[in-house]
């Protein structure tokens, strides 16, 4: 069993490597890069130069280039200690052409374009845009210099599975920042609770997050934040946010509560002093921060009333698949049972419609005669009332009932035609016990080996149902992110689907060995 799991977890990431390495390449290779733009309303009103340099800032954020500017090359170059600051402003004065380069910035102008064409970069030089006999610019007609580089997909694709998992440390904050003694405490009397309540936590100084172990009133009830997943930024559809943060941050509106800050003022709010991390000057840059926080560790979340992305998809679509389930077995047995009767016939007609007839015409239907019933049938993420989750759920279990139902009687029935029901008949079982103790066990093997897959799925939401009932799921995440050519989050979600699968997969064959003894992963029952 171990061997062939390791053997499946190998061949599982690998596969994940692979399709994510196809969808880089679709993604940063064959489609134009100028799609971003489209509905950019800062890019359309730039004009001249200015336009061209934010093309490749945006081009750079969204994971297509690298892109230095030369101020950026100067100011690295004071950083290290190789230039004096007071010489910076004549350094950096470029002329409105290159044969207006004084003598010095000329020099560095060659120095700048001999070091990055030596890494590959390609060196683009805007000369000034002028009206009026060059006396004034025009808009956005000031002259650049950079120089820019696709990233190689072999580049890109380390980067980013090398970047997956982040562990905090002691070291995260910069060490010529003084912020006290580096280090990690334990504390019984969570500060964040007035240090009154009895509440473990491990609380960092010199890591990016305050807490890094903590228990709340929320499941699973302890929390850590000292290893993160981080699947890669969205631009557009959550601006700056990692998409899974995007994905388990909770929804909804603010929840204020009574908050010890550690200032130790007390006041309503809904910060969430658990989430804290640190931002260099915040402290000081803020008289707000200086009343609630005793140092640079005040960038905190807020608590809202909501689920998460994938908290409303999983709860949808788990209930839907326990109904799925309870009412599939047991009609798909009942079909088999009576086979040619009037139970199998009505259920063959069921069937029928559902794998027939479009998802989208019988969720339509469904919320036309729900809504017709009174029934909510749009989602509102503010309303108290359990009702808004019966349509979507009722909507997602019409098709799984139906494939459950035909793939279960086909199987049962095949069973009937066995040899070792003949040989039970023969030694004197009925229907009933053969049905119950030998054609079911058989025939429902193959459906328990999609339960892992039918659970986990429910993770990634349902696109459709979600649109439809205008759930803030997961489900049309990925439609969104392809929209809005959100390079970070289509790449983020895919790997996140393909894990999801892979590990349904290698959960459904371990279930499958556990209820067929004439499965077995070892060499040696061979």
């Amino acid at each position: 069993m171990l061997k062939y799991l390791i053997k499946r977890l190998l061949h599982g990431l690998f596969s994940i490597v692979v399709v994510i390495g196809i969808v880089m390449l679709l993604i940063y290779s064959l489609m134009d890069r100028q799609l971003i733009f489209a509905a950019d309303s800062v890019y359309q009103n730039l004009g001249n130069n200015q336009k061209k340099q934010y093309m490749y800032r945006m081009w750079e954020n969204y994971g297509y280039i690298d892109y230095v500017t030369y101020e950026e090359y100067i100011a690295s170059l004071v950083a290290s200690g190789e230039l004096d600051s007071s010489e910076l402003e004549k350094i950096q004065d470029l002329g409105k052409k290159a044969e207006d380069d004084s003598e010095t910035v000329a020099e560095y102008v060659k120095k700048f374009s001999e070091y990055y064409e030596s890494k590959g970069y390609t060196i683009v030089r805007l000369d000034a845009i002028t009206i009026k006999k060059g006396r004034k610019y025009a808009d956005g007609g000031q002259e650049a210099l950079f120089a820019y580089r696709d990233k190689p997909l072999l580049t890109r694709l380390t980067g980013y599975f090398t970047g997956i998992v982040d562990i905090d440390s002691i070291h995260y904050v910069d060490d010529s920042i003084d912020i006290g003694k580096r280090g990690i405490s334990f504390t019984l009397h969570d500060p964040a609770y007035g240090g009154e309540k009895f509440s473990p936590a491990l609380i960092g100084n010199g890591t990016k997050y305050k807490y890094l172990l903590y228990f709340d009133n929320n499941f699973p009830y302890i929390h850590q934040n000292l290893i993160k997943i981080s699947l890669g930024k969205s631009y557009t559809v959550n601006a700056g946010i990692d998409v899974f943060d995007t994905m388990t941050q909770s929804q909804g509106s603010y929840v204020s509560s009574e908050v010890t800050f550690p200032s130790g003022v007390v006041e309503a709010s809904a910060d969430d002093l658990h989430t804290a991390t640190y931002v260099k000057g915040s402290l000081a840059s803020s008289t707000l921060n200086q009343r609630l926080f005793v140092d640079d560790y005040t960038n905190v979340s807020t608590v809202k009333n909501g689920l998460s992305k994938i908290g409303y998809s999983f709860v949808i679509g788990l209930i839907s698949s326990i109904i799925a389930y309870v009412l599939g077995v047991s009609l798909g047995i009942a079909m088999a049972r009576h086979k040619d009767k009037a139970i199998d016939k009505i259920g063959t007609i069921y069937i029928v419609f559902a794998i027939a007839v479009p998802s989208l015409a019988y969720i339509f239907m469904v919320k036309a005669i729900g809504g017709s019933a009174g029934l909510p049938t749009t989602f509102d993420m503010e309303s108290t009332s359990k009702l808004m989750y019966v349509l979507p759920i009722i909507s997602l279990s019409i098709k799984s009932i139906a494939d459950l139902m035909k793939w279960l009687r086909r199987y049962m029935i095949d069973q009937q035609n066995s040899d070792y029901v003949k040989f039970a008949k023969a030694c004197g079982l009925t229907d009933n016990e053969i049905f119950r103790k030998h054609i079911f066990k058989n025939a429902v093997i193959p459906i328990i080996h999609g339960i892992p897959g039918t659970i986990l799925v429910a993770l990634v939401g349902a696109i459709i149902t979600e649109k439809v009932y205008v759930v803030p799921g997961a489900g049309n995440l990925l439609v969104e992110a392809i929209a809005k050519y959100d390079n970070g989050v289509i790449v983020g979600v895919t790997l996140f689907y393909t894990a999801l699968g892979i590990t349904s997969v290698i959960l459904g064959d371990i279930l499958m060995a556990m209820f067929d003894p004439r499965i077995s992963f070892s060499d040696k029952a061979r």
